[in-house]
């Protein structure tokens, strides 16, 4: 443990100043939605864009750097996360609509960027109603449901690179595919602008609820889940894959499969994310198994085992 916490006072006597927040040994579990994962060795909340250039421009070069949004579609593993964890705050999470085009903060909440685009009579994101998660998360994975996927909806979006320099991105440089996007991993999203069309707002409301019953009849929204676990192979269905292999309802340790759509899994409370992980590589081994079909991981793991060991 001393050597663990020097190792901690050293990184961060090594970190430049900031205007925001630096935490030694912060926890993770409690910001992400599966609840489950070990600290991060720093996490550090910038103020503001300019606040988070600076730092990736004074940073030391080989310091390990991973961004986070809420947590919805991440799982932590419980070793933890080395080096430095972001994650944008409020002054990340604005959003403006003028006319058709909306302006939002990569940390804008998806649901949040849909419900304002309503008031405004701003049609063409609702989906983004039924999207877990922040803006940046949903350019990264060109995040869709229900009809619709980002690259419907999005004319550019603004990132810096590991230097702190600041790219305006097109639609065409983002390079958007089945759940991802072509700009480099280790750049950071910190805007994106969306376009839609006018619409009235009562029936933009009712898409809206319409996309709310269906989660609400479909998905265990009310559990410590990480939304869809695995990506769609193309022409296939994930869920039906999972069902199919007799996945339903399995379980490790105090994960186990949800019931109510094989798609999900499920933290009844006690699991590791050792256990998490450790079930959808057995789902996985039994849908290839039984179809023959390698499923992806559409959930982010991150971090180190427990053992602080990479897996």
């Amino acid at each position: 443990m001393m050597a663990a916490t020097a190792h901690r006072t050293d990184l961060i006597a090594s970190l430049p100043p900031v205007r925001g927040r630096l935490s030694e040994n912060a926890s993770l579990a409690k910001v992400t939605w599966f609840g489950v994962g070990g600290p991060a060795e720093v996490l550090f909340k910038p103020a503001d864009a300019d606040d988070l250039a600076a730092f990736l421009k004074e940073k030391p070069k080989d310091l390990p750097v991973t961004v986070i949004g809420v947590g919805s579609n991440l799982l932590v593993r419980d070793g933890g996360i080395p080096g430095v964890v972001i994650r944008l705050g409020r002054e990340f999470a604005k959003i403006e609509v003028d006319h058709a085009d909306i302006i939002c903060g990569a940390g804008a909440l998806d649901g949040n960027v849909a419900r304002a685009a309503q008031e405004a009579g701003v049609t063409g994101v609702e989906f983004l109603s039924g999207v877990p998660g922040t803006v940046g998360g949903a350019l990264r994975m060109n995040a869709g449901a229900y009809g619709a996927e980002m690259h419907n909806v999005v004319v550019g979006a603004v990132a810096l690179d590991t230097q702190g320099n600041r790219h305006e991105l097109s639609a065409e440089d983002l390079g958007f595919s089945y759940r991802k996007s072509a700009v480099p991993e280790d750049w950071i999203f910190i805007e994106a602008h969306l376009l839609g069309h006018a619409g009235h707002a009562a029936d933009i409301q009712a898409r809206m609820d319409d996309i709310k019953n269906a989660r609400e009849d479909s998905q265990p929204l009310r559990t410590k889940t990480g939304g869809s676990t695995f990506k769609n192979p193309e022409g296939l269905k994930a869920w039906k894959l999972i069902d199919e292999a007799g996945c339903r309802g399995l379980r490790i340790g105090g994960a186990h499969v949800s019931e109510k759509h094989c798609n999900f899994l499920i933290n009844d409370g006690d699991a590791t994310a050792a256990d998490l992980e450790a079930l959808g590589e057995e789902v996985r081994r039994r849908v290839k198994e039984t179809s023959g079909v390698e499923l992806q991981w559409e959930i982010r793991r991150i971090g180190v085992s427990a053992k602080g060991g990479k897996p």
